[in-house]
């Protein structure tokens, strides 16, 4: 059992997601500083408000930190504009194609199968 899951662990993908999730984690915490100590102080003064973090509303004793939630959009957006500029724009343009396999039904069992696929992987019916 302890061989099994030590072969678990050391199989590409489940390592590969490892380092994705570690990546991922470093990669938002440094877009967040840059939102919290640069872009957010920028937008506040030119909205005049020091902080979105300290605005507040109160509505029968219960506060409602709307403030956080500004922040945590303006984060969101600059996180993915980051991903998106950062790595999928160049990674477009320096040819790196998806690897969206082009798929088609099988008659018998209406299975998605490989467009290129000459029998079922599912049902084994011949396919044209």
């Amino acid at each position: 059992m302890l061989k099994e899951f030590k072969q678990f662990l050391l199989r590409g993908n489940a390592v590969d997601l490892a380092v994705g999730v570690v990546i991922g984690a470093a990669f938002g915490a440094v877009v967040n500083a840059l939102v919290a100590d640069l872009l957010t102080p920028l937008i506040a003064a030119v909205a005049k408000e020091p902080d979105f973090g300290g605005l507040v509303f109160t509505l029968n004793g219960s506060r409602f930190m709307y403030g956080h939630l500004i922040n945590a959009i303006i984060s969101f957006l600059f996180v993915a504009g980051a991903v998106f500029f950062f790595i999928v724009k160049p990674k477009t343009l320096l040819g790196g194609k998806s690897h969206v396999i082009s798929v088609k039904k099988c008659p018998e069992c209406l299975s998605e199968i490989p467009r290129k696929a000459t029998r079922c992987m599912y049902c084994t019916q011949p396919v044209a």
